[in-house]
């Protein structure tokens, strides 16, 4: 292909700040006087989130290669040192406009609509006298003050909680001086106490931080000594988990230690109450061997997540989007047995505009139906009480063979799925656990039935979990089908995934780490050449993230051979679109709004003979070539319009898109005077689900 205009380093965006980026677009949300009050505010949390796990994961990494000397990975060619640094100045201002937001124009307006957050300074007598009492009947039962001297070192601080360092003056009960002490907040009280209603304005919620109720009365932990200060703090650890590939003997007991020393892993950021002294910032960098490029000065509570508990007000619709019922496809709004009618049609379900029920279903009849001899299932991320574990546990019980394959490297989720696998376990399945360094990320469900002397396999795959909660806020999609081909490659997945043998030629599917990584390469590649031919050459892909720098380089060589080339990237991107010479005829938008988009899609025009595929991977190099992915094909016609068509409605989006420019900056579209709003989520709403 003819030379870049930009340099080999620069050819690519890099990742974390390009991660980075994408929690900008979330706190627009929180941002968007359009929204409803509460969404904001829920919003606002999720960025809290969002920032939590990318110090624990990214921000660490990157500490441990400034630490080391180490190069950052990434083609970029940028130091560690440098995103760190980029990252920081990005970060101080993200922490402003949180608590800007929160301060300025959210807490107003909320107490405007009845949702107040009472501040210590505005408690009236009887507000004061219950939250006295309440303290000390149920906060100081559990409370641990602690002073400091050689015998009594500064305790251990649990990842992410809540906790107070005090200054103190005067002598102990032994004659010692004391100048600081601290308080951790317990875990097992909420951090938002509502007040009872009679002592609540007239029709309002009225609610007061638990901070605030410990630092008031934080002088009775201290008996005999005088209080000159109280101010909250949260430490974020290191949370990446390590575990050798080689050395490994027993993964469930590997991770089990890794988990508990993970609590206290390496510190990499601290926040503190923004009136804080300097003095005690100082001695809490010094304790946590932080620098005080690690420490961010907060105005409110360290921990905004903690706000989330009152998004959901029942009786305050006004503030939150409006509800709606998720919709079913026609053919499933009958009584039909799931399997009679798999055995007429395929399925394809659109979450979470459409229900995730006919899944939980498909999963709970074969659990129960006395022809089901065997399920196979993989399992990511589930979620507590599923019911689809449920259905599992039941299955196993009554006989069938039921083989589960759990990730317990699954982020953030390990503790759960070790969990889960002993309980099924318990009940008689066979659980195998994913590879090491092979994240089995795929999502699909084999059920093997008796019909007619003869065995029948039906299967649903997915772009998304099996979690039933998350299908309610994460777009993805579900496909069912009794095709015996399409059986026959997943069953073929599941001999690989459980024996680590080689799955013989698939049909319909492709797989990572095997074949789905050059097989990508290659259909860019034959755009890439009908395009030279002078035909018409189309590429569309739907993805969470783009990094991989094949796929990338690969997508810049079909850009130059005239490839017409649309990406649909929620998050991390790292290719520049509209470089002249290189990507001119690459456009990358971002959809962000009530849902996250999840469902992953690659479109290819094929000269006509168009393929649609649906998958559980994004274009990032540890999705293709480092773990189990599952990629299904879309050939009924109907499926493959309606894909088509929900692709054109994203690129069509004027309302919650945002266009990626080559030098990694994103703009929010806005519709012009005079033109048609267009919101591709809203319209899936008022199409596929029934508005209540």
């Amino acid at each position: 292909m003819d030379a870049p205009t930009l340099p080999p380093a620069d050819l690519y965006i890099n990742r974390e700040l390009s991660q980075f980026e994408f929690n900008k677009r979330v706190l627009a949300q929180a941002l968007d006087p359009t929204v409803p009050l509460l969404e904001r505010l829920r919003f606002l949390c999720i960025t809290c989130t969002n920032l939590d796990e990318f110090f624990e994961i990214r921000v660490a990494a990157l500490k441990q290669r400034i630490e080391l000397g180490a190069p950052a990975p990434g083609p970029e060619k940028l130091s560690s040192q440098q995103i760190f640094d980029a990252l920081r100045h990005g970060m101080l201002g993200v922490v402003e406009q949180q608590y800007g937001l929160l301060n300025n124009v959210l807490f107003p307006e909320l107490a405007k609509a009845g949702v107040r957050f009472v501040q210590s300074e505005h408690w009236n007598d009887e507000q004061q006298e219950w939250l006295t009492q309440y303290f000390r009947e149920q906060v100081v039962p559990v409370l641990t003050p602690l002073t400091f001297d050689p015998s009594r070192p500064f305790p251990r601080i649990l990842n992410k909680s809540l906790n107070f360092i005090v200054r103190l003056h005067g002598k102990d009960a032994f004659g010692r001086r004391r100048h600081r002490g601290m308080v951790q907040a317990p875990r097992s009280l909420p951090r938002i106490i509502r007040l009872p209603e009679h002592l609540s304005s007239p029709g309002c919620h009225d609610y007061v931080f638990l901070s605030s109720v410990i630092r008031v009365h934080v002088g009775e932990l201290f008996p005999g000594l005088d209080v000159d200060g109280c101010y909250q703090f949260r430490v974020t650890r290191n949370s990446n988990l390590y575990v050798d590939d080689e050395e490994i003997g027993d993964l469930v007991h590997a991770l089990e230690g890794q988990l508990q020393a993970s609590r206290h892993g390496a510190s990499v950021r601290i926040e503190v109450g923004h009136q804080c002294p300097p003095d005690l910032q100082e001695f809490l960098l010094d304790h946590f061997s932080l620098d005080e490029q690690d420490m961010y000065l907060v105005d409110g509570p360290v921990n905004l997540n903690r706000l989330a508990t009152i998004c959901d007000i029942e009786d305050r619709p006004e503030l939150l989007y409006p509800p709606f019922t998720q919709g079913l496809p026609e053919e499933l709004r009958g009584n039909e047995n799931i399997f009679e009618l798999l055995a007429k049609k395929n399925v394809l379900l659109h979450h979470p505009y459409q229900s995730f029920a006919p899944t939980i279903d498909f999963i709970g009849s074969a659990s129960t139906d006395p022809d089901v001899l065997a399920i196979k299932i993989t399992l990511y991320r589930t979620g507590a009480d599923s019911p689809i574990v449920d259905h599992l546990v039941n299955a196993a019980n009554s006989g069938k063979e039921v083989t589960v394959i759990i990730e317990l490297m699954a982020r953030f989720d390990e503790a759960a799925n070790i969990s889960l696998a002993n309980r099924l376990q318990e009940a008689g399945a066979a659980v195998v656990y994913g590879l090491v360094g092979y994240k089995t990320h795929a999502k699909m469900t084999l059920v093997v039935r008796r019909e007619s002397d003869k065995l029948v396999r039906y299967v649903h795959l997915g772009t998304g979990n099996y979690h039933h909660a998350t299908t309610r806020t994460y777009t993805d999609y579900g496909y069912m089908s009794s095709s015996q081909r399409l059986g026959q490659d997943v069953h073929e997945l599941f001999m690989q995934l459980t024996s680590l043998t080689g799955a013989s030629d698939m049909s319909r599917m492709l797989a990572a780490p095997f074949n789905l990584y050059p097989s990508l390469l290659e259909k860019i590649g034959r755009e890439a050449d009908n395009a030279r031919a002078g035909k018409d050459a189309r590429i569309i892909a739907k993805i969470n993230s783009l990094s991989a720098p094949g796929i990338i380089d690969a997508l810049y060589e079909a850009s130059q051979a005239g490839v017409k080339i649309d990406l649909i990237v929620r998050g991390i991107c790292s290719l520049r679109p509209g470089v002249p010479g290189l990507s001119d005829n690459i456009h990358v938008r971002s959809i962000v709004g009530r849902f996250l988009e999840h469902s992953r899609v690659y479109y290819f025009l094929n000269d006509g003979a168009e393929e649609f595929y649906c998958a559980s991977a994004d274009w990032m190099e540890r999705n293709l070539l480092r773990r189990n992915e599952s990629c299904f094909e879309i050939r009924q016609k109907a499926m493959k319009d309606q894909i088509r068509g929900d692709l054109e409605l994203f690129l069509a989006d004027n309302c919650q898109a945002w266009v990626l420019h080559g030098d990694g900056s994103y703009e929010r579209l806005t519709p012009a005077k005079g033109e048609k709003r267009i919101s591709a989520q809203k319209i899936f709403v008022e199409k596929l689900a029934l508005v209540t």
